[in-house]
């Protein structure tokens, strides 16, 4: 790595060397899909990414907001590209709390003792159907 004054790296090459995307066109199709934003907008992945701009993107479920650090476009160990962004701590306390509330219902559910026979499929059926007509009217 050179000088980071001198050195231009695209959007996608940066989110892949900083090891968010496993290969470079899966991140090139999630900032073509708007799972990417630079600086609160949507962007294409030639972007040319610049020290200290705020990067949100989705993974998932997971919603991550980082600020540039360093630039690269080469693909180094996962310490090392650690390095390049250092996460908002408002998006480390998201991410927390909705893992404690994955964890909560998890603990919640109580899962059947049986498969339902033919009269319970067609009572949740009907209660399925019922709930989605009242979704239309809101």
């Amino acid at each position: 790595m050179s000088n980071d004054n001198e050195l231009v790296v695209r959007l996608d090459k940066w989110l892949h060397s900083a090891r968010f995307y496993k290969t470079r066109s899966l991140a090139t199709q999630m900032v073509e899909g708007g799972k990417v934003t630079y600086n609160g907008q949507r962007t294409k992945p030639s972007r040319q990414v610049e020290i200290g701009a705020q990067i949100t993107l989705q993974k998932g479920n997971e919603k991550i907001t980082v600020i540039v650090q360093e630039l690269s476009n080469r693909r180094t160990a996962y310490k090392v590209a650690q390095n390049y962004y250092q996460e908002t701590p408002e998006s480390v306390a998201l991410r927390e709390q909705i893992a404690e509330q994955r964890r909560i219902d998890k603990m919640s559910y109580t899962a059947s003792a049986h498969k339902p026979n033919k009269k319970e499929r067609r009572t949740l059926q009907k209660f399925k159907i019922d709930r989605s007509s009242l979704d239309n009217y809101k």
